[in-house]
């Protein structure tokens, strides 16, 4: 358990866009969204996202995310369209409305990217999730490179550390069992 606890930190602490110039998508994991307006931790991980794709790492950003019952639109679809109002161009930014989990989102970014014949991304979401996502991504057949944001509503070191945690059990959880 403690190494675990121990890889989610590292994992959280390093950012693949240091190393890595160039990925065929960037993959932004969809969070709560309010009638079509993104969450602060969603505005986060989708300003990570513009900075990645305006240096140039990529060509494709892939907004991901599904919707609960009686949301008015899809985590993917309000993603474009806060990427849309921030001058992203049209055709470079894909939403792919699908999965209310990490796996099932990375498994429908995957089906796209198989479509599309791109095999390497960014992944971007919040920093404790590195470790996980990464693993999925790989297990879903993508060449996965973690580039989270900081700058999302976790900012209290108690929230970073509950969020800590809570992936520590999440990623053996994930090895343990699959899926989800």
């Amino acid at each position: 358990m403690l190494a675990t606890a121990v890889a989610v930190w590292r994992a959280a602490h390093t950012d693949d866009a240091r190393h890595v110039d160039r990925a065929d998508a960037i993959l932004v994991l969809g969070a709560a969204e309010y009638n079509g307006r993104p969450s602060n931790v969603f505005v986060g991980r989708l300003d990570q996202a513009a900075l990645l794709f305006r240096e140039g790492r990529a060509d494709t950003v892939l907004v991901l995310g599904g919707n609960r019952p009686g949301d008015a639109t899809t985590e993917a679809a309000a993603g474009r369209s806060y990427l849309l109002d921030k001058g992203l161009p049209e055709a470079s930014v894909v939403a792919e409305p699908a999965g209310n989990d990490s796996y099932e989102s990375l498994r429908a970014a995957a089906g796209y990217m198989q479509a599309h014949h791109l095999h390497s991304a960014f992944l971007v979401s919040d920093p404790w999730h590195n470790l996980r996502i990464k693993k999925m991504a790989s297990d879903l057949g993508i060449r996965a490179y973690a580039s989270a944001t900081w700058h999302s509503a976790a900012r209290s070191e108690t929230t970073r550390l509950e969020g800590y945690a809570r992936e520590t059990f999440a990623y053996l959880g994930y090895r343990l069992f699959g899926g989800h």
